[in-house]
């Protein structure tokens, strides 16, 4: 069966002024992605995610490497053949208000993507819009008002309203509720999986925070300067994490039951600078168990098979 999304040894290095090589973004990136599928990509902040999802996108070129949508090479589709086949992916960006143009109203900003792609008449646009107001949970006398009448986690519906109004296959969420009230941030994901199940949608979902991805991902991918250091099921990985970064980073998710404490993994130093990375492992200098190998050598992932699926780590420790 072909996958939806295929990632294979994806680069992007950014030039810089000075003379040094480069900001290196996006260090080797390889994954696969079937068809209903939600991915979460986490990490902090710095880590690539955001240039991973703009390379997914096809927003910025990579320096090497290959993405491949449905059977076919993006990098190497022309403009007029990648403008029809973003009707099948769509991006849901962190902050919804810089997303919207305020000067439009709400019903001309969800019918855009339908009027760039010749989706309909004007009166089918129009009930078409008025449908998507219903699926996001928005007053239909929303479409004549303007982004700034609404909060925040209403205006991150309206920009899930456009993502969707041409039924793509995938939809990029680039840390859609980070921006958002942490009251408001469990009903943006709720919306998220209820449009998953009834559009069949599949997510690539960004985030930083490891409670949130947990929540909504079938498979989560772990990002460290620029390199996936694991990725498994989202239940094996949260269960028995192997990568000494991912168990620091479920350490630090906040413990819900009063009085109950977590032994958390406080990591030394800060993340070393992109454009002068660290030889061998990424994470040696602050890994609180790194050996010898470490600094030295780049680890070769290792993969293990549980319940037919796949669980990778980039470790000496477990090489």
């Amino acid at each position: 069966m072909t996958a939806l999304l295929e990632v294979d040894n994806l680069h992007k290095t950014f030039a810089t002024t000075g003379r040094g090589s480069g900001i290196r973004a996006v260090n080797g990136v390889s994954f696969c992605q079937q068809k209903g599928e939600t991915i979460g990509i986490v990490g902090e902040s710095g880590c690539g995610k955001t240039t991973l999802a703009r390379l997914v996108m096809r927003l910025v070129e990579p320096s090497s490497g290959t993405v491949r949508f449905d059977g076919e090479d993006l990098y190497g589709l022309a403009s007029a053949a990648m403008r029809q086949r973003r009707r099948d992916m769509q991006m849901i960006f962190q902050d919804p208000y810089a997303s919207l143009d305020a000067r439009m109203r709400v019903g001309a900003l969800v019918a855009e993507p339908l009027v760039i792609h010749g989706v309909g008449d004007t009166a089918s646009r129009r009930n078409e819009v008025l449908h998507l107001m219903d699926m996001v949970g928005l007053p239909r006398d929303a479409v004549d008002r303007y982004p700034h009448e609404f909060s925040g986690g209403q205006r991150q519906r309206i920009c899930i309203a456009r993502a969707v109004a041409l039924r793509p296959k995938l939809v990029v969420a680039d840390e859609p509720v980070s921006a958002l009230d942490v009251s408001i941030q469990s009903q943006i994901l709720n919306l998220l999986m209820d449009l998953r199940s009834e559009l069949g949608l599949s997510y690539l979902f960004i985030s930083h925070d490891l409670a949130v991805i947990k929540h909504i991902c079938d498979t989560i991918a772990v990002m460290y300067l620029g390199e996936i250091v694991e990725m498994g099921p989202a239940e094996t990985l949260f269960a028995a994490p192997r990568h000494p970064y991912t168990e620091a980073l479920i350490s630090a998710i906040p413990e819900p039951v009063p009085g109950r404490k977590s032994k958390r993994i406080v990591l030394s130093g800060d993340v070393p600078s992109p454009e002068n990375p660290p030889t061998g492992c990424p994470f040696h200098p602050r890994c609180p168990r790194a050996f010898e190998p470490c600094s030295a050598q780049t680890p070769v992932p290792s993969v293990t098979i549980s319940d037919g699926a796949e669980h990778r780590v980039a470790c000496h420790l477990h090489s």
